[in-house]
């Protein structure tokens, strides 16, 4: 298995207005994305890879000068590994709205001179999907091999089957659901009530007054991390270990092991997160629903899809759960769609679609080596 050589992010401008589900437009923006292995001569052997949610363009690899700042799926995705470099040309774009360089909130807006903060447009997968497309456009590939996400990767995985379904080859949806779920949708109110309530957060134009509503993006992480574990997975790390011998007695302070590994997490996120960018990316999660045109006929809704498909899930993942992974499937099914499933019985949580397991690494490995094969076996036709 080769290494990879360091990675580098590239930056592509646009001045024309990207019109968005809301009714308004992203104008003057500049997106972020980073490409890994060699297109091929006949520019079908591109992959896309959609992030999720606190997660950015740099998905393999590492930086010359950050050789620690590795990619959020570096596991998954590089030479020699299940989706090969070597053999396909890797791109993910960071999707406007985010904090990690492309166009957000943190960003001037044109027609005022200053931070868009709050006045940063809504924007949906939908329109990620769009604006991928724009992207894609630019560097002439007309068509992609595969799209690939997990969770809310996922979703704009699926979306690309839905608004370009001509221009996806393959589709791998996985730990990820056709919509949320009342209580998903309420986990991330939940967490957006923590940040809109923080004092330093000003109605979200808090960079005009040098703070940062770190409280809130805390809490928000505390309750987000604790929907990405099982309760299995936190028991085994975690149970009731306390974090000294003896009680301390105290409602205040951190008497469990649990609670100082949360409460790490979220001040950790909250050095680097943007408070604008999460409240914009969990109410995208909120809007996803394609079936919501076909009066919630899901089946109807994927009639459009043209792609073949993967769809996987994790036994112990309750925010999105098996059981949201089959409704894909099953709609598929419905529209005689060509669909493999896998079912992995790992003990992680939602968080296992980014982990090492042998068993889902081995399903991806063994889906791109078919559409290796089918992709040279066109070149050779």
């Amino acid at each position: 298995m080769s290494m990879p050589g360091p990675v580098t992010a590239q930056q592509m401008h646009f001045a024309e207005p990207l019109p968005l589900r809301s009714g308004a437009a992203l104008r003057d923006y500049t997106l972020l994305y980073e490409t890994y292995g060699t297109l091929n001569a006949a520019r079908s052997n591109a992959v896309l890879v959609c992030h999720a949610l606190n997660a950015s363009h740099h998905v393999a690899g590492a930086y010359a000068d950050q050789p620690k700042n590795v990619g959020w799926w570096d596991n998954l995705i590089g030479p020699g590994k299940p989706l090969d470099t070597d053999r396909f040309f890797v791109l993910c774009v960071n999707n406007p709205g985010s904090c990690f360089g492309s166009t957000g909130p943190m960003h001037v807006n044109p027609d005022t001179g200053r931070p868009y903060g709050s006045d940063f447009p809504v924007v949906t997968v939908e329109d990620w999907v769009d604006a991928q497309a724009r992207v894609l456009d630019r560097l002439g590939i007309a068509q992609l091999a595969a799209v690939v996400g997990g969770s809310l990767g996922g979703m704009q995985a699926l979306g690309w089957t839905l608004q370009y379904p001509e221009r996806v080859r393959h589709a791998l949806v996985i730990a990820s659901a056709p919509n949320l779920s009342a209580q998903n949708i309420a986990f991330n109110e939940v967490a957006r009530r923590a940040i809109v309530t923080d004092p330093e957060f000003h109605g979200g134009h808090f960079y005009a007054h040098g703070v940062v509503p770190k409280r809130g993006l805390t809490v928000a992480r505390m309750i987000g991390h604790i929907t990405y574990l099982s309760d299995d997975s936190m028991e085994a790390k975690f149970g009731r270990t306390l974090r000294s011998a003896e009680l301390s007695y105290s409602t205040q302070d951190i008497e469990f092991q649990i609670e100082s590994y949360l409460r790490y997490q979220g001040d950790k996120f909250s050095e680097y997160f943007d408070a604008n960018t999460y409240l914009l990316i969990t109410r995208a999660l909120d809007y996803f629903d394609p079936a919501r045109d076909f009066g919630g006929n899901l089946s109807a809704a994927l009639a459009r899809a043209q792609a073949k498909f993967l769809v996987v899930s994790f036994t112990t993942d309750w925010r999105f759960s098996p059981l949201r992974s089959r409704e894909i499937v099953k709609a598929l099914l419905d529209n005689r769609r060509d669909v493999s499933y896998a079912e992995i019985d790992a003990p992680h949580g939602h968080d296992a679609f980014l982990l090492d397991d042998a068993r889902y690494h081995g399903v991806v490995r063994s889906y791109f080596d078919n559409i290796h094969a089918d992709t040279t076996g066109e070149l050779h036709a």
